[in-house]
């Protein structure tokens, strides 16, 4: 078994004047390593169409777990959905890609634009198998994954971006190519590549999309593995055990708050150097203990990041706010949302009064609901939580 993991973001653009998107993702997850990524196009827009590939994807994607056949997926899909009475064509497209054991990555393809795979940032054709099923032209690839393999699967709303406004004939799919070769960067996460082809493809629609767009993209990665530890244990006679256990684990580590800074580096017998330079007023500066990779403020430190991190979720554009900066805030958001696969929390449940609303009960601790929703909101992230209590 490898170290690899996959990173998976989608994003849709509604056709102009819909309020419900025609194109509908599924995500499967099979154990730690295996996972099942259909995108189905709706046949038409609106409703129906939402309803259509809503179904298509949820069906497919079922059947695939349980290890079904793709012949099987399509002929349930033909006998299940209905046939346009004035077209005479059935319910909708579809990609699939399902990673094997993050060594594997078998693609199947039935009318969406063929999925692109950018390999050191340089387009790889997929040789592909033609199967006929149903009477529809079924598209099918396996092949081996490497680190830092970007599978990008798309509705046909991408490649007619622009079609009667700014483009002729619509962004063809080896312009899309010559887009992502062109700015690509290894350290961009699926979700900013989505949202960079996404935005491309508003920009070309002149903000009034012809058609549902649809992108998804898988990168394949290194799991990296964070440890944060906030706040000191409820039972002071527990420090050693949560110092021991925090530092014991592989990969970086980040110490929030100001007495836990003091106990970690008690615990490594080294000193703290503080930082009096205020890169953002409004957030504490960062401190410097040999063997801990970032030491911040805790309450507003990570009050800033859960705002951060609410945001990238909703796709409000908030990147320019942390990808640069070097507050403590866009530091620890940089490691927890670009960098980190799997985050182990260390959270010490001793009460501070300081952190207490008289509004609410007594026991309530902010640190706990921070640390809680950002946990959740990690998770929405497709991140690996484990949080421990002391």
């Amino acid at each position: 078994m490898n170290n690899l993991c996959t990173e998976i973001d989608y994003r849709s653009l509604n056709k102009f004047g819909e309020e419900l998107c025609g194109d509908h993702v599924d995500v499967v997850e099979q154990g730690e390593n295996s996972s099942i990524i259909v995108l189905a196009d709706g046949l038409g827009s609106g409703v129906k169409a939402n309803i259509l590939s809503t179904l298509t994807a949820k069906i497919i994607s079922t059947m695939m777990a349980q290890s079904m056949s793709i012949e099987d997926c399509v002929a349930t899909i033909a006998s299940t959905l209905p046939v346009c009475s004035v077209r005479g064509i059935a319910y909708s497209t579809f990609s699939i890609i399902r990673i094997i054991d993050s060594e594997e990555a078998e693609i199947i393809q039935y009318d969406n634009p063929h999925v692109i795979l950018l390999r050191n940032g340089k387009n790889v054709e997929i040789p592909e198998t033609v199967l006929e099923i149903e009477g529809k032209t079924i598209y099918q690839s396996r092949i081996p994954i490497k680190r830092n393999d970007i599978f990008i699967g798309m509705s046909d709303g991408a490649v007619h971006a622009g079609v009667g406004k700014l483009l002729n004939f619509g962004w063809k799919r080896e312009d899309i190519i010559h887009f992502l070769e062109t700015l690509y960067d290894v350290r961009f996460t699926a979700k900013i590549i989505t949202g960079m082809l996404l935005d491309q493809c508003g920009k070309l629609y002149q903000n009034e999309p012809g058609d549902d767009t649809t992108v998804c993209t898988i990168k394949i990665r290194n799991r990296e593995q964070i440890n944060l530890v906030v706040g000191p244990p409820a039972n002071p006679n527990d420090v050693r055990k949560m110092m021991s256990l925090f530092f014991s684990k592989e990969g970086k580590h980040i110490v929030c708050g100001g007495t836990t800074s003091s106990l970690a580096a008690k615990f490594l017998d080294k000193p703290i150097k503080a930082e009096f330079n205020y890169v953002d007023p409004s957030i504490p500066p960062t401190a410097e203990i040999e063997g801990v990779d970032l030491v911040t403020e805790g309450v507003l430190t990570i009050n800033r990041v859960l705002t951060y991190a609410q945001n990238y979720l909703e796709n409000k554009g908030s990147y320019g706010q942390w990808r640069s900066k070097r507050d403590g805030a866009s530091l620890l958001a940089r490691i927890l949302f670009e960098e980190a696969t799997d985050i182990n929390f260390y959270v010490g449940k001793a009460v501070n009064p300081a952190h207490q609303n008289p509004d609410l009960p007594i026991n309530f601790s902010i640190k706990m609901r921070l640390v809680d929703e950002l946990s959740d909101c990690l998770r929405k992230m497709g991140k690996r939580i484990k949080v421990s209590y002391f």
